[in-house]
């Protein structure tokens, strides 16, 4: 009996020590709900952590994360040093938070500018900036006038006053007692001072729930309290009409010691930007346009924003250099300018910086654009990969996560070697689905390798539904393999698409030969449509929308000749990623298909 009696204390203990732990562990991170394209490094970079941190609270993350589940993030003198991270609970409203937090819901709504009445929902994550960062807090609402400014706590101090008596339940803890009751950690433990120090929560003990600080000045005045739509109606910004739209272009123009394919190509890009610019003229937009070239230096860019005119600018198209994009990004942002980045893809200030207008899709977006797709367009599908002997390591992700997804839709795959013959193509076959051939490899040597087998085993099986799916090089190597490629009906994926049979690549053609006297380099993607499409895309935008641009971008129907543009946002305050992708389809009928997902 006192053997039982040892364990039975010994799992009690145990039990409390957890709840202690829990509760240090609830203090010391926050929720993040995974969405569809993100990856372990686009969401450390959001969090300005190392994915190690993530890690290292969520063990396994490194190999596989998955779409819905929530990840621990850790709360860190990085990520918290001017804005606290929040991930919304249920019952919380906007008033709520800027009673808990000190801060106007106007801070909170210039802090998230992705946010909205209509996303304003359990598990979103949104920043809470700091109270210092407000040097008075304007009382949009009467409730707000009573709340305290200029101190550096979250929370001014607690009245001892009682609300309500709590009995602790099994495995509470003070963040989720103080969570249920709508007050701060600190609010609680300053009520209860048992709780400092070593001492535990106790199952069974009473705790008293002090009214929250603001509350407590509120509540000889009770007021309605407003709702979220209210609040984010009142602090909604006004659209205005942008009369003379001010852009500035910044690239690398001269080759002082860059490449000269690399200068080449944004002379190209600016040629067509002009076309784009020039067009909008003719339609009665005014535009002022400022263009500069840089140098590989970072001051080479800071003499240019050092320029009185700069700080005016609507939008800015650049830069090309790694090393430019952060002070360039941190001025657009502290002059409320729009950055547009038309090449790499590399950078995480996109995740940071709700200025940012990026391109070129980060990976992880790209391939889970990718995925949805094919699995719509294949929803019967039979896939076999073909293992390519080289090559293969800058397709490993893609392969990797698609037959991830195939898994999960319960579709069937099979994989044979690039050398496989006939016989054994024929033997994966199935008649009842669609048989889809996916190289590891883009290269134009795989190819090379196995489009004669398929080509035969297209001829000994008429009968059979055969495809051949691939990547967005393909286009270099279309005239090669022409034939082939309408013999194996064959698809392939790609962000940016165009070919000489469009009519609006054949007008555009002729009208870059006539401005310039010469035809575009042969190159995928082609610079002077990247430049068209990019500058028509967004002058258009502002000269449409004004300062509403971002309220109105699912509006903007317009045709690119060669660039898709799908933006979202890729969080409350974040900046916006490219996400569209089109499938390019060769048919057997010798069409040449540009298939759209809207």
């Amino acid at each position: 009996m006192k053997t039982i009696n040892r364990i039975f204390c010994s799992l009690l203990l145990a039990g409390a020590c957890g709840l202690g732990v829990n509760a240090q562990e609830n203090q010391s991170y926050f929720l993040h709900t995974i969405e569809k394209g993100q990856s372990l490094y686009s969401i450390a970079s959001m969090y300005n952590i190392s994915q190690a941190d993530i890690v290292k609270l969520n063990p396994g993350s490194d190999d596989k994360i998955y779409v819905g589940r929530a990840l621990r993030i850790p709360r860190t003198d990085a990520n918290t040093q001017k804005e606290t991270f929040h991930t919304i609970a249920p019952g919380e409203t906007l008033y709520r938070l800027t009673v808990k937090y000190n801060v106007s819901a106007k801070a909170i709504c210039d802090a998230n500018p992705g946010l909205s009445a209509e996303n304003f929902r359990i598990g979103q994550v949104i920043q809470i900036p700091s109270a210092t960062d407000e040097t008075t807090v304007t009382a949009t609402t009467p409730e707000l006038s009573g709340i305290s400014t200029g101190n550096s706590s979250v929370q001014a101090p607690v009245q001892s006053r009682c609300r309500d008596m709590h009995k602790v339940k099994r495995k509470e803890t003070v963040f989720s007692i103080s969570r249920e009751y709508g007050i701060t950690e600190a609010e609680l433990i300053a009520a209860n001072p048992e709780l400092r120090g070593e001492n535990k929560i106790k199952k069974g003990s009473f705790l008293c729930i002090p009214y929250p600080s603001a509350q407590t000045q509120q509540s000889t005045h009770p007021q309605t309290v407003p709702s979220d739509s209210e609040l984010f109606s009142e602090n909604k910004k006004s659209n205005e009409r942008i009369n003379v739209i001010k852009a500035a272009v910044i690239l690398p123009f001269l080759s002082d010691g860059a490449s000269k394919s690399e200068s080449a190509k944004m002379v190209e890009y600016y040629e067509g930007f002009l076309m784009a610019v020039d067009s909008l003229k003719r339609t009665g937009t005014s535009i002022d346009l400022y263009t500069y070239t840089t140098g590989s230096a970072t001051s080479s860019l800071n003499s240019i924003l050092g320029k009185s005119e700069m700080k005016d600018m609507d939008i800015i198209f650049g830069p090309l250099h790694q090393q430019h994009i952060k002070p360039l990004a941190d001025f657009a942002d502290k002059h409320d300018i729009r950055l547009v980045i038309p090449f790499t893809s590399k950078d995480n200030t996109v995740f940071r910086n709700p200025s940012v207008y990026q391109i070129n899709t980060p990976q992880s977006y790209l391939y889970s654009e990718v995925y949805d797709h094919f699995v719509r367009q294949f929803p019967n599908a039979n896939v076999i990969f073909i293992e390519a002997s080289q090559d293969t390591r800058d397709k490993a992700d893609f392969i990797k996560g698609l037959k991830e997804e195939l898994r999960n839709r319960s579709i069937p795959t099979k994989s044979l070697k690039e050398d496989a013959t006939v016989e054994s193509l024929k033997a994966v076959l199935r008649n009842d689905r669609e048989n889809i051939f996916i190289p590891t490899s883009g290269s134009n040597i795989t190819l090379i390798k196995i489009l004669p087998q398929l080509t035969l085993l297209v001829r000994e099986k008429p009968d059979s539904r055969i495809h051949l799916f691939g990547y967005p090089e393909w286009q270099t190597y279309t005239k090669d393999h022409l034939e082939a490629f309408f013999e194996l009906d064959t698809y392939f994926y790609s962000s940016f698409y165009t070919n000489n049979l469009l009519p609006a690549a054949i007008n555009f053609t002729k009208s870059y030969r006539k401005w310039y006297g010469k035809d575009m380099d042969e190159r995928y993607p082609k610079f002077g449509m990247l430049g068209f499409d990019t500058g028509y895309f967004f002058l258009k935008g502002l000269s449409r929308y004004g300062s509403g641009f971002e309220k109105n971008l699912n509006e903007m129907n317009l045709v690119p000749i060669q660039t898709g543009f799908k933006f979202q946002r890729v969080n409350n305050w974040g900046g916006f990623i490219n996400r569209k992708v089109f499938f390019v389809h060769f048919t057997k009928n010798f069409e040449l298909i540009k298939l759209d997902f809207d």
